[in-house]
């Protein structure tokens, strides 16, 4: 999804209200077509404002539940449709996180991940400025229809928490994100897939698209997918204009797949301690 909103003449509740309401029509369609997990891309209710470093970003966090998530789960109540929320999440005064709210087909919040990995890097990822890392862990959650777990832009490019939320019994990992082109473009359909494989559950992945005035800090791709334990594409997004992307899921695929490939049964690890190790 795009962010047309971000220019200084703009304040922050004006973009924040106005990409809220650009996505509820998309929400709305989800539910029409029957839809049963949706995702939004990294903070969706902004622009990716960590391209800049100004504290007047912090006006945008919310404490959860808050007014975005009780919006969310009135819709997720109507659609009978999980929906993961990525927000900016401040839980107490001075404290603020990246991250993303899982909401039960129910209404009812199953809980939250927090982003782990925080970059801090050109040509505009400033996010230690923003976020603390996480201190949740790789929680997978039992929804109505799959058990879900959430891994947050960067946090792809790290197959160790990858592997974690495989072992907490994940079906599904969303990485909902806002990444440019560069080197990252050609990464996006390599990385997620091999964890997919190496996992044997399926991913979906939610970028954004476009670029975003004042900063231009490049383009937003899009591509947006479905992957399959066996690590095939099922539905690959446009580049350069918002959409709507679903794929047909069938986790019966994760037994069959797990039958033949036996990675869970031959991991080693006794053998991996030094993973684990603080380098000197």
């Amino acid at each position: 999804m795009s962010c047309d909103w971000a220019t200084p003449k703009h304040g922050l509740a004006i973009i924040k209200k106005k990409m809220i309401e650009k996505h509820i029509p998309y929400i709305e369609r989800a539910g029409k077509q029957g839809v049963q997990i949706l995702c939004m891309q990294e903070i969706f209710y902004g622009p990716y404002f960590c391209a800049e470093q100004d504290d007047k970003w912090y006006e945008t966090a919310e404490q959860v539940p808050g007014p975005t998530t009780r919006l969310m789960q009135k819709l997720a109540k109507k659609h009978k449709m999980v929906i993961v929320v990525p927000l900016y999440e401040t839980p107490s005064t001075g404290t603020y996180y990246n991250t993303a709210v899982v909401i039960d087909a129910d209404g009812k919040i199953l809980g939250k991940y927090r982003k782990n990995h925080i970059p801090h890097c050109a040509p505009g990822f400033w996010e230690k400025f923003y976020f603390k890392p996480g201190n949740l862990g790789y929680p997978a959650f039992e929804t109505r229809y799959a058990k879900v777990g959430v891994y947050i832009c960067y946090d792809r490019h790290f197959p160790d928490g990858a592997r974690i939320l495989g072992l907490n019994g994940a079906e599904i990992v969303f990485n909902p994100s806002a990444t440019v082109a560069g080197l990252s473009e050609y990464l996006w359909k390599l990385e997620q897939p091999a964890h997919c494989v190496a996992n044997q559950y399926f991913i979906g992945a939610i970028n954004r698209v476009g670029t975003e005035k004042p900063w231009n800090i490049g383009e937003f791709y899009g591509q947006s997918y479905f992957c399959d334990p066996r690590g095939q594409m099922l539905a690959v997004g446009p580049r350069n204009r918002d959409a709507l992307v679903t794929a047909s899921l069938d986790f019966d695929q994760i037994l069959e797949v797990r039958k033949v490939w036996q990675f869970f049964r031959d991991r080693r690890p006794e053998t991996y301690q030094e993973l684990v190790q603080q380098l000197p």
